[in-house]
């Protein structure tokens, strides 16, 4: 059973949007590739440490099926976005257009108004359908050079059309950008196959790998082209040659790398992500999505995410309206871990949910219905 692979406490646990639960060896995971090589020996253990980074990118790497070269470290998703848009030489002209929803996480709509001030930013209002292929290309003029895309809102429970988009705005000609933050680890994705100009994600969330093991991933034809501002000795073509009169970038997506990297995070997220890669994320995806569909099947109005396979992500919206805050609760004093925003209560059943947690759900909101 795939739910005692994991550390699950007392109750029920359907927040896996917000963090996902650990891995029972994530622990002495930790233990080996952390404290071991500081702790077990008198040499420096910098050589080990740096060896976990390269697990960190090869489990990314098979994870969404891209060379290990393209990945890029970060320690979350604000900061890649920001040292990544800051680089690119086409969005450095004053009359330079990005395309977002409004629906978008906010941070990365903070990013993009500080780190690109001279730039316009247009959205997508947040009363149309981003699951709508044509909305996009009603959008995606010729003058947008770079356009945003969230592959998964949790907020909503959407699911954006990331390949429709992304050969929409090949075709004219501009620049694309995908967040999946809240699909990685539960909506398969392959880059080979999708070729976006670039990826940024996180492993916090349903890769169950904790917080600050943030990635970027790069198209390898931007590699090149791309000079971040933000650098330091781990983006140098060589770290330890220590010429302060040379800097040379480094010829992969570490050039994003920046100063002296935290180990820790990604000692944690690189074993889990190792374990999703191994399992295949169509296996998470059919498992939540009958999860879901459970659920769906038994509420009308009050479930408003959408019931269509394709439109959905891995997360369900229930909305009560003006019992809302008797439903949570009620589902609090249950001891069923959801959480609440604007478009009503989030619920996000992972792999080591069973049919036993969602019928737990359903005693329980069955009767505000």
């Amino acid at each position: 059973m795939l739910q005692d692979h994991f550390v699950l406490a007392e109750g029920t646990y359907l927040l896996n949007h917000s963090v996902g639960r650990p891995l029972k060896t994530s622990e002495s995971a930790f233990q080996q590739a952390f404290f071991v090589p500081w702790q077990a020996s008198s040499r420096e253990p910098w050589g080990e440490w740096l060896g976990v980074i390269d697990s960190f990118a090869a489990s990314l790497a098979q994870l969404f099926n891209s060379p290990q070269q393209q990945f890029c470290p970060q320690v979350n998703l604000s900061s890649a976005l920001t040292k990544l848009v800051m680089a690119l030489p086409r969005l450095v002209r004053d009359d330079a257009v990005v395309l977002m929803s409004e629906i978008d996480f906010p941070s990365m709509g903070f990013v993009l108004q500080k780190a690109l001030p001279h730039c316009q930013l247009r959205f997508i209002a947040k009363h149309l359908d981003v699951t709508d292929p044509q909305v996009w290309a009603d959008h995606l003029s010729d003058d947008v050079d770079l356009v945003f895309i969230s592959h998964a809102y949790s907020n909503t429970g959407q699911q954006a059309p990331i390949a429709e988009v992304i050969n929409l705005a090949r075709s004219r000609g501009c620049l694309s950008l995908i967040d999946v933050a809240q699909s990685a680890g539960v909506l398969p994705i392959d880059l080979t196959a999708l070729q976006p100009d670039f990826m940024i994600g996180s492993s916090v969330k349903w890769l169950c790998g904790g917080p600050g093991a943030a990635y970027l991933w790069l198209h390898e034809s931007h590699i090149e082209s791309c000079q971040p501002q933000d650098v330091g000795w781990f983006s140098h073509e060589n770290p330890f040659e220590f010429d302060i009169h040379d800097f040379r970038y480094h010829p992969s997506a570490l050039k994003f790398w920046g100063g002296t990297p935290s180990i820790a995070p990604y000692a944690i997220a690189s074993h889990s992500i190792a374990y999703f890669a191994k399992l295949g994320i169509e296996v998470v995806r059919q498992h939540n999505q009958q999860q879901i569909d459970k659920v769906a099947a038994s509420l009308g109005e009050q479930f408003v995410s959408p019931r269509e396979y394709e439109r959905r992500s891995g997360t369900m919206i229930l909305q009560f309206l003006d019992r809302e805050r008797e439903v949570m609760a009620a589902l609090s004093e249950a001891n069923i871990s959801v959480d609440a925003r604007s478009q009503g209560i989030r619920v996000s059943p992972h792999v080591y949910n069973t049919e036993q947690d969602v019928a737990r759900l359903l005693r329980v909101i069955t009767p505000y219905c």
